[in-house]
């Protein structure tokens, strides 16, 4: 099959081109890039005329939990693929923390193969860092590593055991694996439901404090110094950790770091009277924390900005705060969600996509996230002033767990091709 998109705003960060332009497409990867006007088409072309959208890459989001396998009912590989395919993501890459866990080649394989047989968006495995995420004995990970696992964490639990995180750094730095952690010391951050401070205060919540973040990831550096481990930085969440990470990159560690959409458009405020959509792990921060990583945004010192996709059934919801269930899906809402800091916060278009796109694709070594000939035909047309108004109820997610419940955003995404094959366009995606 040859497609040709036409009238086009193309937007690739890689490149940091914004103008006019399109692609041809042929046997599921770019053929040709047009900057201006196409060149010639073969007749036999599918054509899209754009007329004015703009073109992507597809999104890519290192960080999504599903259900499955051991929990399908709050979420299956198939329905967090339809909310990504309608989302414009074309690359998801699933956490460990499924019953079981992510930890061994076999699991990887089941993840490739299952999302190899769905045929919708290209779905990938990060192993787990320690076997069953228990932090204290190091999984499989040099195996894991042959079946494909893109990198290693063990998700939202953190390696206690500071032995134990050496050994993993050291053993993954042999072969250039990624390791991925959160920074939240566990024993500040223990039973905390919300940022210690005036707020969480008055709303009788019990408080985890920004500190907790900063030693963590102090430790954390501290070894990959050590070790010479390439690092991400899972989720960081305030502007003092943001500053341990431009001292480490002064010093010359390979460190990168990632940031969830939630803590780029909300703050503690936000949390009102006891909204458990908005129970998040990590908390919401207050507002100069916000403020500071859509900053760092802006500066481009952020690889990767995530969904942090975990849904929650509402019975695990429908809760009081302390006791709900921490977690937002985000698949559906990431691209319009990332739109409002261009719209609200004046950032450039191709500064929000560079880490969504090419930013995560560098980190973990995908071909994706750019838009030149002899890539890989994942792409996405989007409008970025249609107004759209989040409704939970009509997410194609299993669990409807979404804190943009309601709000008004802008940006909708048009068509979604994987491999250049178009799998959702308004009205017209895959069931």
């Amino acid at each position: 099959m040859t497609t040709a998109i036409i009238n086009a705003r193309l937007l690739d960060p890689a490149s940091d081109f914004d103008g006019p332009g399109g692609v041809l497409i042929a046997d599921g990867r770019i053929q040709t890039v047009f900057h201006g006007q196409p060149g010639t088409i073969p007749a036999h072309a599918t054509i899209i005329d754009a007329r004015g959208l703009c073109l992507s890459p597809g999104l890519i989001d290192i960080r999504v939990t599903t259900g499955e396998p051991g929990a399908e009912p709050k979420e299956t590989l198939k329905s967090a693929s339809l909310s990504a395919a309608a989302g414009g993501v074309t690359t998801l890459v699933i956490q460990p923390d499924t019953d079981p866990a992510v930890d061994d080649p076999a699991m990887v394989e089941f993840i490739r193969r299952r999302g190899a047989a769905l045929n919708l968006v290209n779905i990938h495995a990060a192993g787990a860092a320690t076997q069953k995420r228990e932090g204290q004995r190091m999984a499989e990970i040099g195996l894991m590593h042959e079946a494909g696992a893109l990198y290693f964490t063990d998700g939202d639990r953190v390696i206690t055991n500071t032995r134990t995180l050496q050994r993993v750094m050291s053993y993954a730095g042999a072969f250039n694996a990624l390791i991925a952690c959160r920074p939240a010391e566990p024993w500040l951050s223990e039973g905390g439901v919300a940022t210690s401070g005036e707020l969480a205060t008055r709303l009788g919540l019990s408080g985890v404090p920004a500190i907790a973040e900063r030693i963590q990831l102090e430790r954390d550096l501290a070894l990959v110094e050590q070790t010479g481990a390439r690092f991400l930085i899972d989720q960081i969440s305030t502007e003092a950790a943001l500053e341990c990470l431009a001292r480490a990159r002064a010093r010359g560690l390979d460190v990168a770091v990632s940031v969830s959409i939630n803590h780029l458009c909300f703050n503690e405020i936000d949390i009102g009277d006891y909204r458990t959509f908005y129970r998040l792990d990590p908390p919401l921060r207050p507002e100069s924390d916000r403020q500071a990583l859509i900053e760092a945004v802006r500066d481009g010192l952020i690889d990767a900005i995530t969904s942090a996709h975990m849904p929650a059934p509402a019975e695990d919801k429908r809760r009081p705060f302390g006791e709900a269930s921490p977690g937002a899906v985000g698949l559906e809402t990431l691209l319009p969600a990332a739109l409002s800091l261009h719209h609200e916060d004046g950032l450039d278009l191709l500064d929000i996509l560079r880490p969504l796109t090419h930013g995560p694709a560098a980190l973990l070594g995908l071909e994706a996230g750019v838009i030149e000939a002899g890539a890989p035909a994942d792409l996405i047309l989007f409008d970025p002033g249609t107004p759209v108004v989040i409704d939970a109820a009509t997410l194609r997610s299993k669990s409807r767990n979404s804190p943009f419940d309601g709000r008004r955003l802008q940006g909708r995404v048009m068509h979604t091709l994987v491999a250049g094959r178009e799998i959702h366009a308004p009205d017209r995606s895959p069931t």
